[in-house]
């Protein structure tokens, strides 16, 4: 989606409004405003108008949304045709693009343990996922692997990954597995403890679940998508889901830290702060260019609209009516992504060893579209942050995975994005079963 600029015009009336529509407000609504935190919780940068369309400012942009179209149907989908003939990523100038490591099978998702063994899961839609971990090692730091190895297999649609306390967690798309743990070991040994089960299954590649602790490690957060687009097999199959659930690490104490995320997949703690962030796959069927995936600060209690509202309380016309108290708790997200990118990985660039520019910033891998006339996606992007806060709009890292032409034709598909000990980052090719390493370059 083409982000268009308009004049600076922010909306100041919704406070006002709120103010007249109190009286009319329900007990039950009264009583749910006193409890959720979102009620109270403001953010002066981000505003939207009530109206399906229009104007909106969130903290970097101001986004002109299109009239949502309930009978869009478009559809282009990718044919990954790999990488051929020396032909790789583009970086911008000043880094260089390497192979990191291939032979894998749908590397979907990176991890970087405390002692900086690099591990991959390599997983799929259910009929076609390895169910598979890969453990990588890079021992004297030259940026090529020197051990690629299998860690764990016979798992179910493994995603995030982490190491905690002796122990190593895998998230499945069914639920989280604990396994003892040392740090060098080359191969999960002993069998694994389920310590939360996750509802399973979900539209259109809703099967990843993602995991990361907080600061201290007394807390883990599990990013679980959506059962459907837009509740379209009813609200009673998303219990638990469109969701950033909070957890003890023993699997206890579970509860909702935020909803409304239709498909929250990448998740990181902006440097020098205690917020969580994370980046959302947007519903389909409105329009080319609507809804955009997004960035966004995680409120604890917050509400994203997923499904009755949208970038604050735009009403989903395909819910119209079901739920006015959610539509006007509905949050706008911080940076709009662009339709249909399927923004999924997410990291913040705490290294040194990029230019100024980046330190602090988010990279995004964007997978690519499929519900859109023309694609969308398909590179990986870079929103600058200053002090905890970002301040521009998004820019293109590495791109060059369309092949030329305008065909359906794509080298790759990039998703999940880490950052290595040096400075250096990976960026999975899922498609290619490539991981990418860009470095800067000395």
């Amino acid at each position: 989606m083409k982000i268009l600029k308009l004049p600076v015009t922010i909306l100041l009336l919704t406070g006002l409004l709120s103010a007249c529509n109190e009286s009319s407000r329900t007990v039950e609504e009264k009583e749910a405003a006193a409890t959720d935190t979102t009620a109270v919780q403001t953010d002066t940068t981000a505003t939207s108008d009530t109206t399906a369309s229009g104007t909106v400012q969130t903290a970097v942009q101001n986004l002109n949304l299109p009239a949502p179209d309930t009978t869009h149907k478009a559809e282009k989908r990718s044919i990954v045709v790999g990488w051929s003939g020396g032909k790789k990523p583009q970086a911008p100038a000043g880094f260089t693009v390497t192979k990191f490591a291939d032979g894998l099978k749908h590397p979907r998702w990176i991890y970087v343990a405390p002692n900086k063994d690099i591990f991959v899961a390599e997983s799929d839609d259910e009929e076609k996922s390895a169910n598979r971990i890969t453990l990588i090692r890079d021992t004297n730091n030259d940026g090529k692997p020197d051990m690629q190895q299998v860690f764990a297999y016979g798992l179910n649609q493994p995603f995030g990954m982490l190491v905690l306390n002796n122990s190593f967690y895998v998230a499945n798309t069914d639920g989280i597995v604990q396994y003892p743990y040392k740090a060098g070991q080359t191969k999960l040994t002993s069998n694994g403890k389920k310590i939360l089960d996750l509802p399973a299954g979900g539209y259109n590649h809703h099967w990843t679940r993602n995991i990361i602790p907080n600061a201290d490690g007394s807390k883990i957060y599990v990013s679980v998508g959506s059962a459907s687009n837009v509740g379209e097999y009813g609200m009673d199959k998303e219990q638990r889901r469109a969701a950033i659930l909070e957890i003890n690490p023993d699997g206890s104490g579970e509860r909702i830290y935020a909803s409304g995320l239709r498909n929250p997949v990448g998740m990181d703690w902006a440097p020098g702060t205690n917020t969580l962030w994370t980046v959302v796959n947007e519903r389909d069927n409105l329009g080319d260019d609507l809804v955009p995936d997004y960035l966004t600060s995680v409120k604890e209690g917050g509400f994203y609209g997923w499904p009755y509202a949208y970038f604050g309380p735009k009403e989903d016309l395909r819910m119209a009516g079901k739920r006015p108290d959610l539509v006007k708790k509905t949050l706008v997200p911080d940076v709009a992504l662009g339709a249909h990118t399927a923004s999924l990985g997410l990291a913040f660039y705490k290294g040194t060893a990029f230019p100024e520019k980046y330190r602090n910033g988010a990279f995004i891998g964007q997978h690519g579209s499929w519900n859109r006339s023309e694609f969308s996606g398909y590179k990986v992007v870079f929103v600058p942050f200053r002090n905890g806060k970002p301040t521009g709009e998004p820019e293109d890292f590495l791109t060059g995975f369309i092949a030329e032409g305008g065909g359906s034709n794509v080298y790759g598909r990039p998703v999940g994005v880490t950052l290595l000990p040096d400075g250096s980052l990976l960026v999975a090719d899922d498609e290619a079963n490539t991981i990418w390493r860009v470095s800067a370059q000395q």
